[in-house]
């Protein structure tokens, strides 16, 4: 179902990008010996909007008050780079075009001004992320966003070049209906991008535990010394095996931060400040592990403590390994609650399917 609102999104983005252009074309006298100049910025346009535009809603079906709130930045900053980009690309093909000046093949020229078009989309689609999830405060994760859209792009122009070159190849030419070459062409580069987006843009299985009860920000200064607190007097994470998905710098859990888990490995739950990779003040020692395989986590609890844990708000009544599924809700109750710190219990979610935009 995604491939095919994406593919939709791509054939009805390029086909209202090539019907505004010819309201130029039309409308316009200046535009009139310069089509190119007209058509592939109203095209690169309409389809970094309508592309964008697609992913918001595709990605987070479920709330769409969201999706219309983020929307008008995200689509404001996809129609000037598509309009700036899509201009550069009418320039550049419509020089090209002039034989006097340059000899070269129209299929060089279509496929360096369709390349400038994916260029386009694709950086639209990669810096509009930004807006779109709390994944991009990772910088390393927001410039992968960005370099994965952008060769996406260049390869699904390419792609669509290939094949429109093919047909003629093959005995389909299309200056035979001259009026339907330019429709077609952009169609089938509004349909490969779709088809291309779909698969850069598919959702990231990255597994994630998001803070809830318990981990509510707390004023720890002292009122009359004005001490900090100690680092073993609120919870944490340990950054040498994980970090934040919204802020890799960050350290203290906090309530509504999302803990990025690593793809394989085990993790240690409990409140021993060295050992634990997750540190809850008041809880058992060590309290349990989670096991991270591919696409799949285990919690393993500790046999002498498994009476402190809950899943899904049911008291575990024996030592079994539990097989997390999304949306699983891990609580752990505290035991030491002499800890000056330490609350009731923690509660976390578990995630194992791709991040709501802001999640």
């Amino acid at each position: 179902m995604r491939v095919y609102f994406y593919v939709i999104a791509g054939l009805s983005s390029a086909l209202i990008g090539w019907n505004i252009g010819q309201v130029f074309l039309g409308d316009w006298p200046i535009f009139k010996g310069l089509p190119e100049i007209a058509l592939f910025p109203a095209v690169a346009t309409a389809l970094a909007i309508g592309l964008v535009a697609n992913e918001i809603f595709v990605s987070n079906p479920t709330r769409p008050k969201l999706n219309f709130r983020i929307l008008p930045v995200s689509l404001l900053l996809a129609a000037g780079l598509g309009l700036l980009v899509g201009l550069i690309a009418g320039v550049v093909v419509q020089i090209l075009a002039i034989p006097e000046i340059n000899r070269t093949p129209a299929w060089f020229s279509r496929l360096l001004g369709w390349l400038l078009i994916g260029i386009a989309v694709g950086l639209a689609e990669g810096l509009t992320w930004r807006w779109r999830s709390v994944e991009a405060g990772d910088r390393k994760r927001y410039k992968q966003r960005i370099r994965t859209s952008v060769i996406g792009g260049c390869i699904g122009s390419a792609v669509a070049a290939l094949i429109f070159e093919l047909l003629r190849s093959n005995g389909i030419d299309f200056r035979d209906f001259k009026q339907l070459e330019d429709p077609i062409g952009f169609a089938l580069l509004g349909i490969v991008l779709g088809l291309t987006f779909s698969i850069t843009n598919s959702p990231s299985y990255m597994a994630a535990l998001r803070a809830g009860a318990g981990f509510e920000f707390r004023e720890f200064d002292d009122p009359i010394l004005g001490l900090e607190p100690a680092a073993t007097e609120y919870p944490f994470i340990q950054k040498r095996n994980l970090s934040f998905v919204s802020d890799s710098e960050l350290h203290q859990i906090e309530e509504g931060l999302s803990i990025r888990l690593p793809g394989t490995g085990k993790l240690h739950i409990g409140s021993a400040p060295k050992n634990s990779d997750i540190y809850l003040p008041g809880v058992p020692l060590h309290v349990a592990d989670i096991i991270l395989t591919k696409r799949t986590a285990v919690l393993q609890p500790n046999a002498l403590y498994f009476q402190t844990i809950e899943i899904n708000g049911e008291p575990l009544d024996r030592r079994k390994n539990i097989l997390l599924k999304h949306n699983s809700l891990l609580t752990f109750y505290t035991v030491n609650h002499d800890a000056p710190y330490s609350k009731k219990y923690y509660r976390l979610v578990y995630y194992n399917r791709f991040l709501d935009p802001q999640a």
